[in-house]
């Protein structure tokens, strides 16, 4: 790697860690979405495409995102986070994630492996809120509590539209804006790259 896209990648993770401060708040708000019923974690982990997000500044409106999440021995959760560009290229940023709630595993906290992670606020009641998912597992919708961030998420990299607008209906009526709702088509045919954890 050049110098030069060395410091674009740090300047890109960077940029991230700050687009994270801005989905999280230190205060818990009383009028926070309410999560979904217990979270059996063992069915959450694993592979799940973003359907649609509200806007965000660590991710590009045209980008699409894969996030794959696993289980450790100490009980925390492996997070890794993809972005693909239209032209398929990617990037992505590994962290791990501390349930707050257990026996429900619905809060979480976030943290993501960088410099800078540890310097990023993080809610007391986590910024990473399972509000809904369905029974087989295949659907879910994810929020902050402040409700500035929302990703409504899937097994596969599309879902039919009767799926998509229930979803959408769901969380609005946990008090989204949905009307800024940004959907990016996942490319095809695009292989995933490896990287090391």
């Amino acid at each position: 790697m050049t110098p030069r896209l060395a410091m674009l990648r740090s300047l890109a993770l960077v940029l991230l860690g700050l687009g994270l401060v801005s989905c999280s708040t230190t205060r818990s708000r009383e009028d926070a979405p309410v999560t979904a019923g217990p979270v059996d974690l063992n069915r959450y982990t694993g592979r799940w495409y973003e359907i649609a997000r509200l806007p965000m500044r660590f991710q590009k409106a045209n980008e699409a995102a894969i996030a794959e999440y696993g289980t450790h021995a100490d009980g925390t959760i492996s997070v890794h986070n993809i972005a693909i560009r239209p032209d398929g290229s990617q990037r992505d940023i590994r962290g791990y994630a501390k349930v707050l709630n257990p026996p429900e595993n619905t809060k979480l906290t976030v943290r993501f492996k960088t410099w800078f992670g540890p310097l990023i606020p993080v809610p007391k009641d986590g910024n990473y809120w399972i509000l809904h998912v369905d029974e087989d597992y295949e659907e879910a919708i994810v929020g902050t509590p402040n409700r500035k961030c929302l990703w409504l998420l899937a097994r596969t990299p599309t879902i039919p539209e009767t799926r998509y607008a229930a979803l959408v209906a769901q969380a609005d009526q946990l008090g989204f804006d949905t009307s800024r709702l940004l959907r990016v088509p996942h490319p095809r045919g695009i292989t995933l790259q490896e990287t090391p954890p």
